[in-house]
């Protein structure tokens, strides 16, 4: 269960796969607030916060600023894997700031928002609505002018081809992992089957339950699980590297069920979801609902690197988007290791996406392997 702690919740470094390990970076934490906040759906949140971490320091010209936009449930240390020396992301260099999602528990989110709209009645907020919120802070608190790239993995992937769509040149690059610039109907089918499966648990009581929903909240993890890494990966046992010693397949899938996201909230899980599958680029303004025409508009160089076993954004929906975008390398990642290869879920995987993440910002040869 080491690596699911670290993907949602980002509570430690995937370094853990590696007997020594240096010590991580640790950001330093910031909240940024936004009075009468207005959404997508409608509704205003009266006090809307950011919370998120930065790294380094901006320069004197305000152009050395790198954006990481966190995935599902994840909080500001997501991106451990590649940040630091000898990575693709240094500090001593850069300026990176790594953003929490609303929804996370931490930004806000249904659990900690007060009523009118606490838990249920907490209004949808799209990734749109994440970007708007992030530009602001970037903008209006750290005076950032101009980024050198958006960095996303998964709904951090979403967020980065949003911010090329709704702010063409405020970006020179952005890279996209484990991710897509819309959720097509499959995906959508897949999370709603999740949200069903945590909300039919009689303790759920429509979002107005006093004690989490044990039992819902299992279920839905069950069925995550079932999604997450390959096929491939689970014949090959590959869960073996995540397990003590002697860890039965049974016991390895109870913890899954058990202990998948430690802590969450299940309005908040239903919350991203919902974010995550009305996502879609070619809604923003001025593109009439076509995805392609807004893939057209993308100024910045893209590097798009799906998984190529991803069961969440399956490769076919990467190669089906790539040609539409004007600057665009599609370089799929060859791992066994499903949505979470994205991330550096391996070591194999964590040393093909610094590689190339590294020699793409600086406009290098990227470093291409063989496909699975």
């Amino acid at each position: 269960m080491k690596f699911l702690a670290w993907i949602f919740l980002a509570l430690s470094s995937l370094a853990a796969f590696s007997q020594a390990t240096p010590a991580k970076l640790e950001p330093v934490e910031h909240t940024f607030f936004i009075h009468n906040f207005h959404t997508e759906s409608g509704v205003t949140l009266p006090e809307a916060k950011i919370v998120y971490g930065t790294y380094g320091h901006l320069n004197a010209a305000g152009d050395n600023a790198i954006l990481l936009p966190s995935h599902y449930m994840a909080d500001m240390r997501g991106y451990d894997w590649l940040i630091g020396p000898g990575k693709a992301l240094d500090p001593a260099r850069q300026f990176l700031i790594t953003s929490e999602l609303f929804g996370n528990g931490r930004s806000s989110s249904p659990s900690n928002t007060p009523e009118p709209l606490h838990g249920p009645r907490f209004p949808v907020t799209t990734i749109r609505d994440n970007v708007e919120a992030v530009h602001q802070l970037l903008t209006q608190e750290l005076g950032v002018r101009h980024l050198q790239a958006v960095i996303g993995f998964s709904m951090g992937a979403q967020q980065a081809f949003q911010w090329a769509v709704s702010y063409p040149d405020y970006m020179d690059h952005i890279v996209a992992t484990s991710g897509t610039a819309k959720t097509y109907g499959h995906g959508i089918v897949r999370l709603e089957s999740e949200i069903t499966a945590l909300t039919t648990d009689e303790a759920f009581k429509g979002g107005d339950y006093k004690e989490e929903p044990v039992k819902g909240i299992q279920a839905f993890s069950l069925v995550w699980t079932a999604w997450l890494f390959s096929q491939e990966w689970w014949r090959e046992e590959l869960w073996k590297s995540e397990e003590p010693a002697g860890t039965t397949f049974a016991q390895a899938v109870d913890h899954y069920k058990t202990n998948f996201i430690p802590g969450a909230d299940a309005n908040n899980l239903i919350l991203q979801m919902h974010t995550w599958e009305q996502h879609d680029a070619g809604a923003t303004p001025g593109f009439g609902g076509d995805v392609r025409k807004a893939l057209g508009s993308i100024k910045a160089q893209v590097l798009y690197m799906p998984s190529a076993t991803d069961l969440y954004f399956p490769v076919t929906d990467a190669r089906y988007e790539a040609p539409f975008i004007p600057h665009c390398t599609l370089l799929p990642i060859p791992s066994l290791w499903g949505h979470p290869a994205g991330a550096g879920a391996s070591p194999a995987d964590e040393k093909f996406l610094n590689e190339n993440i590294a020699a793409f910002l600086k406009g290098e040869p990227l470093h291409v392997t063989s496909s699975l």
